[in-house]
């Protein structure tokens, strides 16, 4: 069985909501409900669009 730890973003706001990654890489949760889905993502891919700006307001 594959044990992850979990990171939250630094944008975290005050209210504790925000996303977390795992560790190995590759999943997405969401830090309110932590045993709700888990999603698989490609962790390179989601970095590039992060640099680029793809989810900034």
């Amino acid at each position: 069985m594959i044990r992850y730890s979990w990171q939250k973003s630094s944008y975290t706001g005050p209210n504790g909501n925000c996303v977390e990654l795992s560790r190995p890489r590759g999943w997405v949760r969401d830090s309110k409900d932590p045993d709700g889905p888990w999603i698989q993502i490609d962790a390179a891919a989601l970095i590039r669009a992060v640099k680029d700006g793809r989810f900034d307001r």
